[in-house]
């Protein structure tokens, strides 16, 4: 199952796709601006069974006028796609695409921190599953 995720922001959202496996990420197009049309056509085009977006939350885990935002945009795509919809902390994901870009990387900056976004929250889902199963 292909998971997509989303940095969303108010001129654009970056988008990362991981692959069927949940194993391999990768960054592709923004979507401009910010729709939940585009991002269903997305979900329909890459077969994808979950959307994670990024919660912009403090270094001290609180939730300021940004994630109230991103919290009703999530509304809005739970209303129109018929896959799961999770959030998931975004902390530090622009810095690290910042650090991605002066390494070289050509993809843009936003959809960058969404593949940050995705490799974190993948790691996070192996660690709980594997919690799970012992």
């Amino acid at each position: 199952m292909r998971i997509l995720a989303l940095d969303h922001g108010n001129a654009r959202i970056g988008c990362a796709l991981s692959d069927p496996s949940g194993s391999l990420v990768r960054p592709i197009e923004v979507i401009e601006p910010p729709d939940p049309a585009a991002v269903g056509r997305v979900v329909d085009e890459h077969e994808v069974g979950t959307v994670v977006v990024g919660l912009p939350v403090t270094l001290a885990g609180e939730e300021g006028e940004q994630a109230i935002i991103v919290r009703e945009f999530c509304d809005q795509l739970r209303n129109h796609l018929s896959v799961p919809v999770e959030t998931y902390d975004e902390r530090l994901t622009t810095r690290m695409a910042k650090a991605t870009r002066r390494g070289g990387a050509k993809a843009a900056e936003d959809s960058l921190a969404a593949a940050h976004l995705l490799e974190a929250y993948l790691i996070a889902r192996e660690s709980r599953e594997a919690r799970n199963e012992s």
